[in-house]
């Protein structure tokens, strides 16, 4: 039978403690497959790992993201993350169909799966962190636990936005769910990500921003800070609630 096709440090800043590597997060995984989750790893008949739908037209999040940043970005970087993703799990013979299992063991497997699937499932969530409706400030008790962690939505807003803007290189700024219970601001690198059982910060994740350029050079240029800004009036508050909710009833 033909081999299936799968597709499958920083500034650390925020309330909380830095966990050790060898502490996973359970709150995505228990909740992977139900609720606002299960929107986020698209998978085919045959278990290669799919490309989710964007969700909205190229220049729905115009002026804060121009459409030809939006088309190359999730029609070229995206699609390639997801193609040598699969690319990478046929060649290491790895047969799993759960992502999160995957992160979690990510240090075991080769940088082709750690990278690429890192670009996959990154890409995916920041394309659900952003909406043509978004802005404005979460609410419920997703805001009650920002006032309680970070002091107030003006405190989190800050640090959140300096630590994406000041990260050093490619990489992610992210919002986290820690396993104290605790929300967390911290930026990593290149494709990783709080799942994954190299980060020096583990946890949840419940927003992300992407610092690569591709993400922002069209309009921005070399002013991250304008683009890390403008993310502001695009957020899908309502999407991070319920991610927040799902992760804290786990």
């Amino acid at each position: 039978m033909k081999k299936r096709e799968f597709l499958k440090t920083s500034a650390i800043l925020g309330a909380g403690t830095l966990l050790a590597p060898t502490i996973a997060s359970s709150c995505m995984n228990s909740a992977a497959q139900t609720g606002a989750t299960a929107s986020l790893v698209a998978q085919g008949d045959d278990g290669l790992f799919l490309q989710p739908e964007l969700g909205y037209a190229f220049n729905a999040l115009e002026p804060h993201v121009d459409a030809k940043t939006m088309e190359v970005h999730y029609g070229k970087h995206h699609a390639g993350y997801t193609k040598k993703f699969n690319a990478a799990l046929e060649y290491a013979d790895f047969h799993s169909t759960d992502i999160y299992k995957l992160f979690a063991s990510v240090s075991t497997h080769g940088n082709g799966i750690r990278n690429n699937g890192g670009g996959y499932f990154n890409h995916n969530l920041y394309w659900k962190f952003m909406s043509p409706d978004g802005g404005g400030e979460p609410a419920g008790v997703l805001a009650d636990a920002i006032a309680a962690d970070f002091g107030s939505f003006a405190e989190f807003k800050e640090l959140f936005s300096v630590t994406a803007a000041s990260h050093f290189g490619s990489g992610w700024g992210w919002l986290l769910l820690n396993a104290d219970g605790k929300l967390q601001v911290t930026s990593l690198p290149n494709q990783d990500n709080p799942l994954m059982d190299i980060s020096p910060v583990q946890g949840t994740p419940l927003l992300n921003i992407d610092v690569w350029e591709h993400a922002y050079y069209l309009t921005y240029q070399n002013m991250r800070k304008s683009y890390v800004d403008a993310y502001w009036n695009v957020i899908d508050w309502r999407f991070v609630e319920a991610l927040y909710e799902e992760a804290v009833n786990s």
